[in-house]
């Protein structure tokens, strides 16, 4: 068993197609299938399920999957910090989000993270949902993923960092610009600027609503809560959003977000695959970000 047959296991695992692996790592699919095989006779036990479509994951697949995953993201991390001693390097910090996470939830953490370690290498990854940045945890192309918090992901470990209170935005000119809360009921039948569609924010908003009996139909959708909010100042409609932290009304003097305060919160916070596997700088990008929002250290 060596590394290169567990990291093809791993590529063969979430393709799920011999031959598109050997196209991702430019090899044949013979090759493929003999590191596969190797693992099988090592262990003792079939990894995969041949179909004609292509493979799919036994018992001990999923068993062996979930191993390797953590322990060649740990070697990786080895790796990488053993690097960075040979290179004289103070390390580096990957982090995948949403695409105005940064803005919204991040801009004063990083600059104090940066006022006192200029040297650590900061990487984003711009992802379009709360599951394509859990995705890549999993995969290890990334340390740290700041999330909105859903279902449960196997072999990942979420910290709740802040609760995002719903609030109806609206023009500053409509007639509910002036009340000082929403209630439910006021939300039936309005039509509404969706946030995007494949957005665990979205889709939990959803579920909240039917579970109060709303329904409320879609004006228009848009790709991110920044242009959510331009259609609502723009007049396009109106919007059920998540208030993001330190919202400044005095920015957006045509804007007005209304409460919705029997609607439960949404949570978001940090995601990984095991806090004391990450590195020191990772730890203290995390607990930075955490403070300067106000949350608790996330290792608590």
């Amino acid at each position: 068993m060596t590394l290169e047959d567990l990291r093809v296991f791993l590529a063969v695992c979430k393709l799920g197609n011999l031959s598109a692996v050997a196209r991702d790592l430019s090899c044949s699919q013979s090759a493929v299938s003999q590191h596969v095989k190797r693992l099988e006779a090592e262990i003792g036990l079939s990894l995969v399920e041949r179909r004609p479509r292509g493979v799919i994951l036994t018992d001990a697949g999923r068993l062996l999957r979930d191993a390797v995953r953590a322990g060649l993201g740990q070697i990786d991390t080895a790796v990488r910090q053993t690097r960075d001693l040979a290179e004289g390097s103070a390390g580096e910090v990957r982090v995948t989000t949403g695409a105005t996470t940064v803005r919204h939830f991040m801009t004063g953490g990083i600059h104090t993270f940066r006022q006192r370690y200029p040297r650590v290498r900061l990487e984003f990854r711009t992802r379009v949902s709360s599951r394509d940045c859990l995705a890549a945890i999993t995969a290890d192309e990334a340390d740290l993923a700041f999330v909105t918090i859903g279902a449960p992901v196997p072999g990942v470990e979420v910290r709740q960092v802040v609760e995002l209170p719903w609030s109806l935005a609206v023009p500053a000119d409509d007639p509910l610009a002036g009340a000082t809360h929403l209630e439910l009921a006021g939300l039936e039948g309005i039509p509404h600027i969706r946030l995007p569609e494949n957005s665990t924010a979205r889709k939990q908003l959803d579920t909240r609503l039917a579970e109060h009996g709303i329904t409320a139909p879609t004006a228009a959708s848009a790709a991110d809560w920044d242009t959510v909010v331009l259609l609502v100042e723009l007049g396009v409609g109106r919007a059920v959003v998540p208030t993001m932290p330190g919202w400044n009304p005095a920015r957006h003097p045509d804007l007005r977000l209304v409460p919705i305060p029997a609607l439960r919160p949404l949570a978001a916070g940090w995601a990984y695959r095991r806090w004391d596997a990450l590195s020191p700088q990772a730890r203290t990008f995390a607990d930075t970000i955490t403070a300067d929002l106000g949350g608790a250290d996330p290792a608590r």
